[in-house]
């Protein structure tokens, strides 16, 4: 079942934070409850990607997005994502997560995330190549800056991200036509 009282919960938590802006980081702390588990005792990879929901909503409602998609009545989804998983998280460990706008192309936002353990390690991190959406489908990213009103030019896509993008763009879709 998807966490709506978690979200509700960071959502109030942030709502009176600081207002973000687009370089601004969000961090937020979570705890692996025993229904995000595997039977390992390890969080789950795909409750992982559900949690990072947790840090990638606060973070568009602390940026001013939120509000933007309600007045615009606009949608939001998630259009790709990659993941590298490298430190297990137990039962009951406290995680932080911190989330931030890593740049942008004409149609995507690309939102950086990664969880911390108390020691210092890296569990994991993600990019999630995200996009605004209206009832005609993608909004570009210039009206979407504007909206939000940013006159702003998107930081330099780091090459190991326009790696992955092009690698998205060499794998067949619908897939497994073959």
């Amino acid at each position: 079942m998807y966490p709506f009282l978690r979200l509700f919960k960071e959502m109030l938590l942030s709502r009176n934070a600081a207002p973000l802006g687009l370089s601004d980081e969000h961090v937020s702390t979570h705890i692996c409850w025993p229904w995000d588990l595997d039977m390992w005792n390890e969080l789950n990879n795909g409750r992982t990607l559900t949690l990072y929901d947790l840090g990638r909503i606060p973070l568009a409602g602390r940026a001013g997005l939120i509000r933007t998609l309600k007045t615009e009545k606009w949608g939001l989804t998630v259009a790709g994502a990659v993941i590298r998983y490298r430190r297990r998280v137990r039962g009951m460990d406290r995680i932080t997560m911190r989330s931030r706008l890593l740049c942008w192309d004409s149609r995507f936002v690309y939102i950086e995330q990664s969880m911390w353990k108390r020691d210092g390690a890296c569990s994991s991190h993600a990019v999630f190549r995200t996009a605004v959406t209206d009832q005609n489908g993608i909004v570009g990213t210039d009206r979407v800056m504007k909206a939000l009103g940013f006159d702003a030019v998107s930081p330099d896509m780091p090459d190991w991200v326009a790696t992955w993008i092009a690698a998205e763009d060499q794998r067949p879709w619908p897939p497994m036509q073959d």
